[in-house]
This record gives C-alpha cells, structure tokens and sequence, in this order.
C-alpha cells in the first residue's frame, strides 16, 4: 500500500506541477526565481535526459512500462524490513508514471526546473527518479542480506 502512496504523492504533484507551467507559460518562456540559478523553464522534452534519443516515444513507452512491472515485481519480493530500498522503488515507481502519462498524453515530458549553474532542465518525475536511484545505491550497499548473498556466490 505505501508503494502507491508514495508513487501517486508523487504523480499528483508532477502532473500538478506540469500543468501549471503548461497553462501559464509558453513553450522557451523562462522566469527567473532566483536571477541566474534558479529558473521555471518551459521545454518540451520528446527524448531522455538531455534530450538523448529525441522523438523515441514507443521505444520510451516499452522501456518504462517494463520498469514499472520490475519494479513491482521486486517490491513484492522485499520484506518490510527493506524500508528504504522499498522507498527509493515507490519514488522510481511514480517517476516513471509520470513521464509515461506525458509521453502516451503528448508525445514529450514537460521539463520545468531550470538550475542555470547545471545544463539539464528537469521536473517534478525526473528528480524522484534521481533521489530513487540514489536511495537504492544507498539501501543496496547498505543492506546485510545482499552482501551475505554476494559472499556465498
């Protein structure tokens, strides 16, 4: 239950946060909120980080929606005691979601934050993403099950 808590918190406020931006600025418009570091940024992304592999949408669609089963699938495998691991799949889980309904929706991701000191401009999906891969590296090295079944192989 907490794995669709926290991946539909995380979907309401990507799509939220999407259409915000989408209904009150127009695609290349930048406001500043921090003059020079912090800005909203209205791209359309039709491609991956970067814009890697532009106009992709099924071969992004196939991909995510396997993430999505894997990730369900290996959630069910750990047990409660996997707190963090079990976070960092839920806040992949809703990552994922969320640039798969733009993707199906559009064609492309809205991609809104814009920091000026980094290149990339990203959203509410792509930073769950991140801080859930983060948090499994993190979880992974730390958890005493996965080095004892390392050390047996």
């Amino acid at each position: 239950m907490r794995l669709i808590i926290t991946a539909a918190l995380i979907i309401v406020a990507d799509q939220l946060s999407k259409h915000f931006v989408t209904s009150l600025m127009q695609a290349g418009e930048s406001i500043a909120l921090i003059e020079n570091f912090l800005h909203l940024t209205f791209v359309r992304n039709p491609g991956a980080a970067f814009g890697m592999l532009p106009y992709q949408t099924i071969f992004f669609v196939v991909i995510t929606v396997v993430v999505v089963l894997f990730i369900v699938y290996f959630y069910r495998l750990l047990s409660t005691d996997h707190r963090l691991l079990r976070f960092s799949l839920a806040l992949l889980l809703g990552g994922a979601i969320g640039n798969l309904i733009d993707r199906l929706r559009t064609g492309y991701v809205v991609d809104f934050i814009d920091f000026k000191i980094w290149p990339p401009v990203f959203n509410v999906a792509d930073s769950a993403i991140v801080i859930g891969i983060g948090l499994f590296l993190i979880a992974y090295w730390r958890d005493d099950t996965f080095k004892r079944s390392k050390e047996m192989s």
